[in-house]
């Protein structure tokens, strides 16, 4: 009989934290609707709370040596705390857009500090197996170098062709053609949305479309230049997933920093009219 996986008590335990954490103050607001009063007060502090608790996630990155439990398991909870601050703003604003200028700023900046984090929890989950699946291992301060590395492989190629074959034309055709290509990582775009389908098929197009004007002993060189382009393609795919990657934190942390100070002025605000 298989075992159970140790990660499942784990997840039914997040399951059940993050529900019991949006249950007790939807409970408690309703009890506090029953007795004519208003719940905001008891919601956005809640909120406030889970937001403070969610900020310590990248106090954890930062204290990585200390015994501060599985890296994985703080993951999951700032991913399942980011939909459960959520439902407790709709709980707080009563609507998914309240009014008023201010509130509606920092709803919009709320929406897109979640959004933000919505696509790096992604990024995170997709694009290191498809890394991988690249079977290219390189470092992403190194890619400069290894795009110059591969262009000047490719122009040593097409030299050697030209010497040994007396023939220009794949040299003319590189230029024409891949010589763009192999100046510098492209197709960023594709590459990050796409998985570098289309810049894959856009290579071998331009390869095979000259195949037919040349000699047996030029096609060969040519099945050279198609690995070095295929190649080339792997390391563009790594440098679109590896910068999205990297700065992607640099919008997700200043959207936190200031939905958090805006929240904090909130409050104050909200206190002192209280009094």
């Amino acid at each position: 009989m298989k075992a159970a996986s140790p990660r499942l008590p784990f997840f039914a335990t997040l399951f059940c934290g993050t529900l019991a954490a949006f249950l007790i103050p939807w409970l408690w607001s309703r009890q506090i609707l029953l007795q004519l009063d208003d719940p905001a007060l008891l919601t956005g502090w809640w909120l406030f709370a889970v937001m403070l608790l969610l900020g310590a996630f990248n106090a954890r990155k930062k204290l990585s040596m200390l015994p501060l439990g599985r890296a994985s398991h703080w993951l999951a909870w700032h991913v399942a705390g980011g939909f459960l601050t959520l439902a407790l703003f709709w709980l707080h604003a009563g609507s998914l857009w309240p009014t008023g200028l201010y509130e509606r700023v920092l709803a919009a900046l709320f929406y897109l500090l979640n959004f933000s984090g919505i696509v790096g929890w992604l990024m995170q989950r997709v694009y290191p197996r498809q890394l991988s699946d690249t079977g290219v291992e390189v470092i992403y301060e190194r890619i400069p170098a290894e795009v110059a590395r591969l262009r000047e492989e490719a122009e040593s190629l097409l030299l050697d062709c030209t010497r040994e074959t007396g023939s220009d034309t794949l040299a003319r055709h590189y230029l024409e053609t891949l010589h763009w290509f192999f100046r510098q990582p492209r197709f960023f775009a594709h590459h990050a949305l796409f998985g570098g389908k289309k810049p894959r098929a856009w290579c071998r197009q331009q390869c095979e479309a000259v195949r037919l004007y040349l000699n047996e002993a030029e096609r060969g060189y040519l099945d050279r230049l198609i690995r070095l382009a295929e190649r080339k393609t792997e390391v563009d795919f790594h440098f679109a997933a590896q910068s999205l990657m990297k700065r992607w934190l640099l919008l997700h942390l200043p959207l936190a920093a200031a939905v958090l100070l805006l929240v904090a002025w909130h409050v104050v605000l909200v206190h002192i009219y209280a009094l």
